[in-house]
């Protein structure tokens, strides 16, 4: 299985369009390398390739690999469909760009393909696509040898979404578990965690990669960041510090490859220099910049 990390921070991208703080000004100043919003990219067989989410930088993201390229026909494509972890803007609005794309095929959890319904509606009047329940029974089976089943992890709906609809289905995020039939090999991808639970640390223990949520790395630290105060410090997002932080879980998983994804321009693991790094990297676990492929 080839992966491609595509995009590596959370909404808004590094540097934020809105945002000065001393981070983004570092990144746009040269001083920090930038990283375009998070999105991932395998395959199996190199000639089918699947998307995780789909970023509204997906355009730039596609342009900037290769094996992504359409060809060899005027409007063929080697993209063969999307996995959505959740219907965050940031993870579902690249959809739009992919319009008219023939045959792709989407799958998401049944709260998500419902609020995206209207959206669904749109892009197949350009070209039919099919959309298909990511949790149903025994999982599903990716063109070029995937084997893929959904976990779901979080019960966090977007913002965007109406209380009654919100609160019907508990089901908005999941975690993909993707194994290579010809390799065996397990990748575990998680970009999106409230908390973490027992069944995040099994999918971990038999991994052979996690991508995992590394949006903030202290539970303040929007705060102390933007000077925005105590509140919706993390968004509902597990921090990577702390005694009860991702860091602390991820120990338990020393054999396994760990790596953060979806870091906030607020994160000082977006700093190589950082002591957040230094820490992060003494355990074992890896910060990537954009456009790393490697092989499971």
């Amino acid at each position: 299985m080839r992966v491609v990390l595509l995009g590596t921070a959370a909404g808004g991208g590094f540097p934020q369009w809105n945002c000065a703080c001393a981070l983004c000004a570092a990144a746009r100043d040269g001083k920090l390398p930038s990283r375009t919003q998070e999105c991932v990219a395998l395959t199996g067989n190199g000639r089918d390739w699947w998307l995780l989410n789909a970023s509204p930088d997906i355009r730039a993201q596609l342009t900037a690999t290769a094996a992504l390229w359409p060809g060899p026909g005027p409007r063929e494509t080697p993209l063969r469909g999307v996995l959505l972890t959740d219907a965050e803007a940031d993870h579902v609005t690249g959809l739009t760009v992919l319009h008219g794309a023939p045959d792709l095929k989407v799958y998401a959890a049944p709260p998500v393909l419902e609020i995206l319904a209207p959206a669904r509606g749109a892009l197949d009047r350009y070209t039919p696509w099919e959309w298909a329940d990511s949790l149903a029974d025994g999982g599903f089976v990716l063109a070029g040898g995937l084997v893929v089943t959904a976990h779901p992890v979080s019960a966090m709906a977007p913002k965007y979404v109406p209380a009654a609809l919100a609160g019907a289905d508990g089901r908005w995020v999941t975690a993909y578990r993707v194994e290579d039939l010809a390799t065996g090999g397990v990748l575990l991808y998680a970009p999106c965690v409230g908390a973490w639970s027992d069944v995040l640390d099994d999918l971990c223990a038999e991994a052979d990669c996690v991508l995992l949520d590394g949006t903030f790395f202290t539970a303040d630290e929007m705060g102390t960041a933007v000077r925005s105060g105590p509140g919706q410090a993390t968004m509902g997002r597990l921090p990577v510090s702390g005694p009860h932080g991702s860091l602390a879980a991820l120990a338990r998983h020393p054999r396994t490859r760990r790596i953060y994804t979806h870091l906030n321009n607020t994160n000082p693991l977006v700093d190589p220099a950082s002591r957040a790094r230094a820490r992060v990297a003494e355990e074992g676990v890896e910060v990537l910049p954009d456009g790393i492929e490697f092989l499971l």
